[in-house]
């Protein structure tokens, strides 16, 4: 399993280094905790995630990365994502609520632009959470449309982005001299 230690991203987490490394099953529980506790998604919001699970099916499926502090690589996870491949879209983006204000986020979106890229993606889909609309944005994710609430499951509308993501230079590079 490849861990990724983020201390020089060009993104300084406050709070240490973290690491973000690949899910594996075993953490279905500790990320099925961490979406259903997110302050985020309290009062109206609370029925979406309420009977929410991260399955290990899921886990396993689905490109889902962990991060946690560099020293506690099965203590309690600070945040996740999951990239889905087919359509590109970023389906799921937490950050615990005690590691909130950290930068997590921000490695979060980093690493997952570099999956998106090293998997030859050049969009990535965002269905935001609309108090995450803020979040997106300053990341760089570009509006591009609304997703219509579907009730019961979703009963508000949401703002969708879209993250561009650039093909790396230096591998353009590199094939368009050979």
């Amino acid at each position: 399993m490849r861990n990724i230690l983020l201390m020089n991203s060009g993104i300084t987490p406050r709070g240490g280094p973290i690491t973000i490394r690949r899910a594996v099953a075993r953490d279905a529980k500790r990320l099925t905790r961490l979406v259903r506790g997110s302050r985020a998604y309290q009062g109206r919001y609370a029925p979406m995630v309420a009977d929410y699970r991260v399955g290990p099916d899921y886990i396993e499926t689905h490109r889902v990365f962990v991060a946690h502090a560099a020293d506690e690589h099965h203590g309690p996870a600070l945040g996740f994502y999951s990239l889905v491949l087919a359509p590109p879209e970023l389906d799921l983006l937490f950050v615990a609520d005690s590691a909130q204000g950290r930068g997590i986020g921000r490695l979060l979106v980093a690493h997952m632009k570099s999956e998106a890229r090293a998997a030859e993606l050049d969009r990535v889909l965002v269905v935001s959470h609309p108090p995450a609309e803020g979040f997106y944005r300053g990341e760089g994710a570009v509006r591009i449309g609304t997703a219509a609430a579907n009730p019961p499951a979703v009963a508000w509308d949401r703002p969708e982005f879209e993250f561009r993501i650039p093909p790396d230079v230096t591998t353009a590079r590199g094939s368009a001299v050979e």
